[in-house]
């Protein structure tokens, strides 16, 4: 990858594993009124809605994402309405490390995509090796406890449907709307995802106000890994495709495993210790680009 590509990717894998915090605080804030997970998606999404259809109309891009509304509406159930609603929910029945490991199967669900749509590319040894090394990696730095006891099937099925549902999104821009500006088609979203949210927001709308803890939470959800990290994302799409793409996973889960060391100072365990060297080279065989591949 270039190296425009190699910082939006660092960017955005490192930004997109705060969520997982996020929303743990919001959800089950202790000793105060929590936000539903469906509030915490129409929270983040009208947050996020507000600043970029703001941002695309300064820089005069909105109308033109407006003709492509019939593929903004399927991309915004795929990638928004439906996962992040599976996620929040989830989050509430299984451990954040077993939610990561399970949403970071979107890497595999991608290369299969992209393989029935043509591209060999995503067959290439090295980068089949990539994928597994850096999921290895997961493994280790998630912990095996993660996946041991007994685990709600539902949320389990729930998390690989939203992981699916983030191979899919992708595709579909990369597809249908390739070149489009990142923050109109996120703002129009994000806007549709948030009047699809807003019946069930006004009914759970806490009677009591939430910790300032979980506040917080919801505000920096929607401001960075929500409306700043789609930009970003949508700039790594262009550049390398969404196979590539969809292995910003591996670091973000890593990252989320990571802040709860240091900012909820949970242990760090010999496993992060090994895996997170794997993550990263897993991550790098898995993003290059083989020079014999036909689509990128």
């Amino acid at each position: 990858m270039k190296r425009s590509s190699w910082f939006y990717f660092g960017i955005v894998g490192t930004i997109w594993g705060i969520p997982y915090l996020l929303i743990k605080v919001a959800v089950t804030d202790n000793g105060s009124t929590p936000f539903t997970p469906a509030l915490v998606v129409f929270s983040r999404v009208f947050i996020g809605a507000i600043l970029l259809i703001s941002y695309s109309l300064y820089k005069g891009t909105f109308s033109s994402a407006i003709p492509y509304m019939r593929w903004i509406i399927p991309y915004a159930i795929v990638e928004m309405v439906i996962p992040w609603l599976l996620i929040s929910s989830s989050e509430t029945k299984v451990n954040s490390g077993l939610a990561g490991l399970l949403v970071a199967t979107v890497a595999f669900w991608t290369t299969i995509l992209a393989a029935v749509l043509g591209d060999r590319g995503v067959w290439h040894p090295k980068r089949l090796l990539g994928l597994v090394i850096g999921f290895t990696g997961l493994v280790l730095v998630v912990g095996m406890e993660s996946l041991r006891g007994k685990q709600p099937i539902i949320a389990i099925v729930a998390l690989l449907v939203a992981a699916f549902g983030y191979a899919l999104a992708p595709t579909l821009v990369n597809i249908k709307m390739p070149g489009i500006d990142g923050a109109a088609v996120n703002g129009l979203a994000m806007l549709i995802t948030a009047i699809i949210y807003t019946p069930v927001a006004i009914v759970q709308f806490p009677k009591h106000r939430p910790s300032v803890h979980a506040i917080e939470s919801v505000i920096t959800l929607g401001i960075f890994p929500t409306a700043l990290c789609f930009v970003l994302f949508f700039k790594l799409l262009a550049d390398v495709g969404p196979a590539r793409a969809s292995l910003v996973v591996y670091v973000n889960t890593t990252v989320a495993v990571l802040l709860g060391v240091v900012v909820l100072h949970e242990k760090l365990t010999i496993g992060v210790v090994l895996g997170l060297p794997l993550v990263l080279i897993g991550s790098y065989f898995a993003t290059r680009k083989d020079q014999e591949s036909a689509i990128p």
